[in-house]
């Protein structure tokens, strides 16, 4: 389905697939931190901190002294020693407005001449960016050679798909810009600062990879493309995520919250063959049509109480003339 709603793109010509863009978001899982247990023993956490309370000195501990020792202790959420049993993919991390829960990540591979989404992928949120970026250029591979199959979807690719790759600074990394050369595509990553002088020996192939994409970032395209990926990327996840609801999962499993996400993604881009064909893809869009409908047909109505007036029509319609200025 996903990959019939891309060849209706690909018809309207609202896919590229030459530059793409790809960023990830953090989903709050449909898990609660406070049912997590170990994964040597399968003890609660409740009761993991009431024996480290007892060991501390306070026989009978209440919420309020378990929480406060949860706070003072360091480094209390390892994924490594604790797990959800009731969704095991959910893994503790850090949401983007500073909480900390059990999530998923989500990660989109954007469309920088169109803003369509090519792929999507689900994966664990305690994975950095340089680990999952491999599986999402995969799955939009997928689906550029699924497009390239269709004969009346073929004609609107690029000739040359996936050349080029836009990232921001969490996706750099020596390996990350090696990996990218050896397959052929040219990355725009944003480079963080790193302190020091970089030492490269033994590392030929990463140096010049590292040094290629810091001189085509410099560039004007370059620099053109890092801001195109601010809009066109970022975009889709608040359509998707913060306006489309979903920033919070109601299923569990990455196999079932996945085709959940990829019919609510198909809907996206949906709603981009409509803006571009119809001028509207959202339901507030649809609204504001009315609202220019309705001003239209008042507008229509005055035109023709000037006419009554100009003609000296009898009294019924002055009538409603006057009706339509003061009200009923």
């Amino acid at each position: 389905m996903f990959q019939w709603v891309l060849k209706v793109l690909a018809q309207s010509d609202l896919l590229r697939g030459k530059t793409l863009g790809i960023d990830a978001t953090t989903l709050e899982a449909n898990a609660a931190l406070r049912s997590i247990v170990r994964r040597d023993t399968g003890q609660r956490y409740e009761e993991f901190l009431k024996e480290l309370a007892q060991a501390s000195g306070i026989e009978s501990p209440t919420r309020e002294d378990l929480a406060k020792l949860d706070r003072q202790r360091p480094k209390k959420g390892s994924n490594q020693e604790w797990r959800n049993p009731n969704d095991p993919d959910a893994k503790i991390a850090k949401m983007k407005d500073g909480r900390t829960h059990l999530a998923h990540k989500a990660e989109h591979a954007v469309d920088l001449e169109t803003g369509a989404i090519l792929a999507v992928t689900l994966q664990g949120a305690d994975q950095g960016d340089t680990t999952t970026i491999q599986e999402t250029l995969s799955e939009a591979a997928s689906n550029l050679t699924q497009m390239q199959q269709d004969p009346q979807a073929k004609d609107h690719l690029h000739p040359k798909t996936m050349a080029e790759v836009v990232l921001d600074k969490g996706y750099h990394s020596n390996e990350t810009m090696r990996d990218l050369q050896e397959q052929g595509i040219r990355s725009y990553a944003s480079e963080p600062k790193y302190k020091g002088r970089r030492r490269w020996k033994d590392k030929a192939a990463e140096q010049e990879a590292v040094y290629a994409n810091r001189r085509r970032i410099r560039g004007k395209r370059g620099k053109r493309l890092l801001r195109k990926r601010g809009e066109l990327v970022e975009r889709p996840f608040a359509h998707c995520y913060e306006t489309g609801g979903l920033r919070r999962t109601y299923l569990r499993g990455h196999a079932r919250i996945l085709k959940r996400l990829l019919i609510h993604v198909a809907g996206c881009n949906l709603g981009l063959v409509m803006r571009t064909r119809f001028g509207l893809g959202t339901p507030r869009g649809l609204q504001g049509l009315v609202f220019d409908f309705l001003h239209a047909l008042v507008r229509l109505v005055q035109g023709l109480w000037r006419v009554t007036d100009r003609f000296d029509i009898p009294y019924g319609f002055s009538l409603l003339q006057n009706v339509g200025r003061y009200g009923p």
